[in-house]
């Protein structure tokens, strides 16, 4: 890594970074992607994300899943967790929540494509699992977007870690 691709990150590093209950999108930073020549996949899993139902104010919990093809930014994976935990005391429906991300995550990035899904454990008995992508406009990830979309969830996986 480069000193001058660390400029604009300002939580990486720092021990006392305070840990905020509000959605708070602008505590997501990105860096320069050092690769923009390659296609490749980023992947994160974040297990414990929490947010409020709006209606009951009880807790949701959910695993996100993200993927994106990076164009020239990437986002900083400490920014990411603070982001996401600040969805903690926001109250929103799943399926708002998942498609706030994903815009958030493409208005930071721009990437070639995106997708979060949000594998939410049952309340009532019932599981809610939205999916959002995005693929860049007018470029075969555009295409890529439309088709997984289409055939995202062909073959369920089988429920039995909720």
């Amino acid at each position: 890594m480069r000193p001058e691709d660390l400029n604009d990150l300002s939580l990486l590093g720092q021990k006392s970074v305070p840990y905020i209950f509000e959605y708070q999108p602008e505590v997501l930073e990105a860096f320069p992607n050092r690769h923009p020549e390659n296609d490749y996949f980023v992947k994160f899993n974040a297990p414990e994300f929490t947010s409020l139902c709006p209606i009951t104010n009880q807790p949701d919990f959910a695993t996100i899943y993200i993927s994106y093809i990076p164009d020239e930014k990437l986002v900083e994976s400490k920014s990411l967790k603070l982001y996401l935990f600040s969805f903690r005391n926001h109250g929103d429906f799943h399926e708002n929540c998942i498609n706030v991300i994903g815009k958030d995550l493409v208005k930071l990035m721009e990437p070639r494509y995106l997708e979060v899904w949000g594998k939410f454990t049952p309340r009532g008995g019932i599981s809610i699992d939205p999916y959002y992508n995005y693929g860049k406009p007018g470029t075969k990830y555009e295409q890529m977007a439309e088709h997984r979309l289409f055939n995202h969830d062909l073959y369920p996986e089988t429920i039995d870690n909720r």
